[in-house]
């Protein structure tokens, strides 16, 4: 696997290795002495999670409070998303800073979010099917989230605002500037 860093600390892309030939292709889509070798971080994922969303959908910017924090490991078994994550650990040195990359099934790239991150995908293809893996369970007391379409943030989610297709809870987030970070930088 290819581990490339990115301006937030922690946030990685992972890139696979792929074996492929006329009948299809293989690769492992995490391992985790690999994973632990080449990046220095030791996780155990504890939960699996899938969703199917159409063209437009965006989901985020979400998260889990402390004391049930949750790092992820996130991929695209079918079509394409635009995933970001937005650094919520204050007294971090890119605080409010976002990285915001293109998962796909072609691509077979992950993102893997350490604790203290906001995340959030919007679909870009027709459908899209996200998977993500988890170092906690989901705990819906501890859920947190911020607005999506943030100024403050300045997300370009490659979607016209018009088409983006919102959860009923996901249109009530506080603005960046509005809401209270639970997460520290240590």
């Amino acid at each position: 696997m290819n581990i490339i860093r990115t301006n937030i600390d922690g946030v990685l892309i992972v890139e696979p290795r792929v074996f492929g030939d006329a009948r299809g292709y293989f690769f492992e889509s995490y391992n985790a002495r690999d994973f632990h070798e080449q990046t220095g971080i030791d996780v155990t994922f504890v939960q699996d999670n899938e969703s199917s969303s159409s063209y437009g959908v965006v989901r985020g910017l979400h998260f889990q409070k402390p004391p049930y924090t949750q790092s992820k490991l996130v991929r695209v078994v079918e079509g394409t998303v635009l995933d970001v994550a937005v650094d919520i650990r204050k007294g971090s040195a890119t605080y409010g800073q976002h990285v915001a990359v293109e998962l796909s099934a072609d691509n077979k790239r992950q993102l893997f979010l350490p604790k203290g991150m906001a995340h959030g995908f919007a679909v870009l293809s027709e459908r899209a099917v996200f998977q993500y893996k988890c170092d906690e369970y989901y705990h819906p007391e501890a859920e947190g989230a911020i607005a999506w379409n943030d100024p403050t943030l300045a997300i370009d989610w490659k979607i016209e605002p018009s088409k983006v297709l919102l959860s009923d809870k996901d249109r009530k987030h506080p603005m960046f500037n509005d809401f209270v970070t639970p997460f520290v930088k240590a």
